[in-house]
């Protein structure tokens, strides 16, 4: 039997994907068994939710709970994020709340807040304002907090997912392995990029120099596989404000690829977009920049959109968000030095 694991640790997707062949030797078992016994700490109730959102595939064909394994079936399971063993404490912290149903809601995150507590943030975070603001309002949810399916970083702003129910957080899941939720950021980043629209590959995973740092393996050698589109929406001479839509969701995606093709994004701090890369030796210059990056003291980054099939209804549902306060100002600042310089 072999068997692989894939646990998305290292992308903004909170999903496990589990890739498990049948001995020759095995008997007929089924499938919610078959993969209890696989795969460590998974309820056969998961599996089971799993299956009948279509997340287990035996074979290329997605089968139901019941389904029998024989000897050399290839069996592909798709299983949320396991819950993070913290407590949620109830905190009052300001959601924007874009669209909310049963089911799930949209929310756009400020830039600043955490998704969800981990080292170095236990608590206010997203996931402590979700669990006051359901208990405040007396909100019907299967847990205290809802269910992550995605993440965005702290200092990017913008559109965010949140499932209410497990049942919606698996059909989610699903979607964002099968890269067909649709997502869309807008990013300000230095220099001015030679194509009006582009692709960039490479694998990206950490860096070996620096853990809290990801990097582009262009080879393979390391990481995991990542594509981003772009397109050029204004120039300004040393900055450009560009769209970028994703195939992949690796953990710092936008920020790692355009450091790789020596475009980091503006005031970046973790990959060096907080140092003046492009433009003149001039102070007035220098102080315009500085000006720039006190307006807008992290990376120029916002998720403008995301486009999803509703997990209950199968409705085609869009939304998209108006940039943060601070990167509408930033670039309402390029535009009038600009307009102002002769080229």
């Amino acid at each position: 039997m072999a068997e692989l694991a894939e646990i998305n640790e290292e992308s903004n997707e909170l999903y496990e994907h589990h890739h498990v062949v049948a001995d020759p030797g095995q008997t007929v078992l089924r499938i919610d068994k078959f993969l209890q016994y696989h795969i460590a700490n998974t309820s056969r109730n998961k599996i089971q939710q799993a299956a009948r959102a279509g997340n287990i595939i035996v074979n290329e064909k997605p089968v139901k709970p019941n389904y029998k394994v024989k000897p050399g079936d290839v069996v592909s399971v798709v299983l949320t994020w396991p819950p993070r063993e913290v407590e949620i404490i109830p905190q009052e912290i300001p959601l924007n709340i874009v669209f909310e149903d049963d089911d799930l809601m949209v929310i756009n995150k400020p830039a600043g807040l955490v998704v969800h507590p981990g080292h170095g943030n236990w608590d206010g975070t997203l996931l402590n304002g979700l669990a006051y603001y359901f208990k405040a309002n007396n909100k019907s949810v299967e847990n205290e907090y809802g269910y992550l399916v995605h993440r965005i970083d702290k200092d990017t702003s913008g559109l965010l997912l949140v499932a209410k129910t497990e049942e919606a957080q698996t059909k989610l899941a699903k979607q964002f392995f099968d890269h067909t939720v649709e997502r869309s950021y807008e990013a300000l980043v230095w220099g001015d990029l030679k194509d009006e629209e582009g692709i960039i590959e490479g694998h990206i995973g950490r860096s070996l120099k620096d853990r809290r740092v990801m990097t582009v393996f262009p080879n393979g050698e390391y990481g995991k596989a990542a594509i981003s589109h772009y397109k050029v929406l204004q120039r300004f001479g040393y900055v450009t404000l560009v769209r970028c839509k994703l195939e992949t969701g690796r953990t710092h995606q936008i920020r790692a690829h355009f450091k790789y093709i020596g475009h980091p994004l503006f005031n970046d701090a973790r990959y060096g977009g907080d140092q003046i890369l492009k433009g003149t030796t001039f102070t007035k210059y220098k102080q315009f920049i500085q000006n720039c990056f006190k307006i807008i003291p992290r990376q120029a980054l916002h998720a403008r959109s995301i486009g999803f099939i509703h997990p209950k209804t199968n409705e085609k549902m869009f939304f998209e968000s108006q940039l943060a306060d601070d990167m509408e100002a930033v670039i309402t600042k390029w535009e009038n030095y600009t307009a102002q310089r002769e080229w």
